[in-house]
């Protein structure tokens, strides 16, 4: 087929998708998971993918066992693997997933000569509590979260919308399509947790080609793009722990060891540490804990924290006086420190080859109105692992931005993005895959 055929047939297809798409977004705004509990949302995509006959690999097979971090609690595990079968995961899913093997792989082999080219889609949510207000589109359309504390406040759920539209495409064009692709739908990507698990089980091994993505960041109008990301922040996520020792705050408070004052040291003395002139750097504690009463001399503290940097040594910067100030709250207050990483993200560099590329694939769009030639990300992704691992092969690795208006920015209980994005991202990406040289 000519390129003027596949783009009228491309039009016609994409406008067709569209209500589906709004569909499975609120499919999965409605039953949000946090990172390596998303069985029933792996469920559904991997449901979706083999009605379109494609090679999907789930459980070990995505994500093997080796480079998994942050793994919530075991009770935590059980009690989402028990919420899944209720709601209908079927027990040959959940033997494979159980104990926080989420996520899956699928693949598409045309049979001919071309290029590997892997898309990667991010499925977890967030611990927040959505808002319930007249003003919050998900909440006044009755799609909005149905686990309490937990909610899609990032577009990770029109992500996975994007990612199923994608693969409709591809079947619809199949005889039109070239090389080898390869969908991931990534588990765990808040804290840079689940991208080092894929990369480990060698689903970027010979790639030539990596595409990945986020709606929103900055609001953008809708039909308006960024072909290249610039500005992402390396990261590392920690968990700290203090032990004292308990004791009787009237009668003996000098036989405790105060793990809540240690904690609330670490916690002021670590917004203090310096920025460094080379560049941006970040930190955050974001949750606090101590005590277990009034009375009691806190044996226990701990802290879930975040460094980050322009680049890696900038956030080895921000990473390594952190321990030292954690450290040494400790011992002011003769109490034991663990310090445990439980996420990393590096900073990645899109090949600027892509910027030209978007822009002539899009010129005949009727949706896709503005390519951005750079747009700065500045903040984390682990999908920097896995750009890092196909150019390290000399592939080729790109970030895309699709523009929508914001009211609420990431993270924020009321954050929504204009659904119309979805069928934008999916016409760009149908476009890489059918209108570039392959």
């Amino acid at each position: 087929m000519n390129t003027l055929a596949i783009e009228m047939k491309l039009n016609g297809f994409i406008k067709q998708l569209e209500p589906q798409l709004k569909s499975w977004r609120r499919a999965f705004h409605r039953y949000p998971e946090i990172g390596w509990t998303e069985y029933w949302t792996t469920y559904q995509i991997g449901k979706e993918l083999k009605k379109l006959g494609m090679k999907i690999a789930v459980g070990e097979d995505a994500v093997g066992n080796r480079k998994k971090m942050g793994l919530p609690h075991t009770q935590i595990l059980t009690a989402a693997e028990k919420k899944a079968k209720k709601a209908g995961v079927p027990e040959s899913w959940l033997a494979k997933m159980k104990g926080g093997k989420t996520g899956l792989a699928a693949q598409w082999d045309t049979g001919k000569p071309g290029k590997h080219v892997a898309f990667r889609f991010d499925i977890d949510a967030l611990p927040i509590t959505e808002a319930c207000d007249a003003l919050h589109a998900p909440f006044v359309k009755g799609f909005s979260s149905n686990e309490s504390g937990i909610m899609h406040a990032c577009g990770h759920d029109g992500h996975m919308a994007i990612g199923l539209g994608l693969a409709y495409c591809m079947k619809h064009f199949q005889h039109d399509l070239k090389g080898k692709i390869t969908l991931l739908f990534q588990p765990a990507e808040e804290g840079g947790r689940g991208a080092a698990a894929m990369v480990q089980q060698g689903w970027l091994d010979d790639v030539d080609e990596f595409i990945s993505g986020h709606i929103g960041i900055y609001p953008l109008q809708i039909g308006e793009v960024a072909a290249n990301t610039t500005q992402f922040l390396a990261s590392t996520k920690m968990d700290i722990s203090f032990k004292g020792q308990a004791a009787h705050a009237g009668i003996e408070p000098e036989k405790g060891q105060n793990a809540l004052l240690a904690c609330a040291a670490a916690s002021l003395h670590l917004q203090g540490i310096s920025r460094h002139s080379a560049g941006m750097t970040r930190i955050n504690i974001g949750r606090l804990e101590a005590g277990t009463g009034r009375n009691i001399i806190s044996d226990t503290g701990r802290m879930e924290m975040e460094t980050r940097g322009e680049t890696e040594a900038l956030n080895d910067y921000m990473e390594t006086t952190a321990r030292r100030i954690i450290e040494t709250a400790g011992d002011m207050y003769q109490v034991s420190t663990k310090i445990d990483v439980v996420g990393k993200t590096i900073d990645a560099v899109c090949d600027k080859e892509w910027i030209s590329r978007i822009e002539n694939v899009c010129k005949d769009s009727k949706r896709i109105n503005r390519v951005i030639p750079e747009v700065p990300f500045g903040g984390s992704e682990d999908a920097t692992l896995m750009m890092r691992a196909v150019q390290k092969r000399g592939g080729k690795a790109v970030y895309l931005l699709f523009g929508t208006p914001i009211t609420n920015g990431h993270h924020h209980p009321a954050f929504d993005f204009d659904e119309n994005v979805l069928i934008v991202a999916v016409e760009l990406l149908a476009r890489i895959l059918l209108l570039s040289e392959n």
